[in-house]
């Protein structure tokens, strides 16, 4: 394994990016950093970034991105994301990748790969129907889930270019088991 491996994992809602970073995180001893899984913790705690970031999610809408990259920014200078992370959910859009890039800059770090889960619309509604049904998150409403697809698909997919432009990029046909789509992420990465 790398020294240091910084990987981003991006693909649109239920595509397996949870899933797969998990699994990767447990493989490689990283932290697994999801935004959604901050956000979901601070709502359910309470604390005031919950409740500041509640109707954002609730309503589909995401959350600003100052208040965003500031949160993972104090999630990876933590003692566990010092030798690794994976980063699951973030950079969603063009100015969250120019803030991370200066953050990395700053802190003498650069990324190892980006792993972009590509499905079949058909395979990604399947999975959020599996997901709402096991785990009945709040945030999985229909409406939700459309305007988070929608955002996706005009924010998040143009940094596929970027990142592909800087040689990072690596696309993994995400519509395999669990193992399958582990394997061929590892194989990407050469690790």
């Amino acid at each position: 394994m790398k020294e240091k491996m910084r990987l981003i994992v991006m693909g649109p809602q239920g595509v397996g990016k949870g899933v797969q970073s998990e699994e990767l995180a447990r493989i490689y001893g990283i932290p697994h950093i999801s935004t959604g899984d901050i956000f979901r913790k601070n709502i359910a705690e309470k604390t005031d970034l919950g409740k500041r970031v509640s109707s954002y999610i609730e309503k589909g809408e995401l959350v600003p991105d100052e208040v965003t990259s500031a949160m993972v920014f104090e999630r990876l200078s933590q003692p566990d994301a010092q030798k690794g992370w994976i980063l699951d959910g973030y950079p969603r859009n063009a100015k969250q990748s120019a803030d991370l890039d200066e953050w990395l800059q700053k802190n003498g770090e650069e990324l190892s790969s980006v792993i972009l889960l590509d499905a079949d619309g058909d395979v990604i509604a399947q999975r959020i129907q599996k997901r709402i049904r096991e785990e009945g998150r709040s945030d999985d409403k229909p409406e939700a889930i459309a305007e988070r697809l929608a955002i996706y698909a005009r924010e998040t997919k143009p940094l596929t270019d970027y990142y592909l432009q800087k040689g990072l990029l690596k696309k993994i046909n995400a519509e395999g088991d669990v193992e399958q789509v582990t394997e061929a992420i590892q194989e990407a990465i050469g690790n």
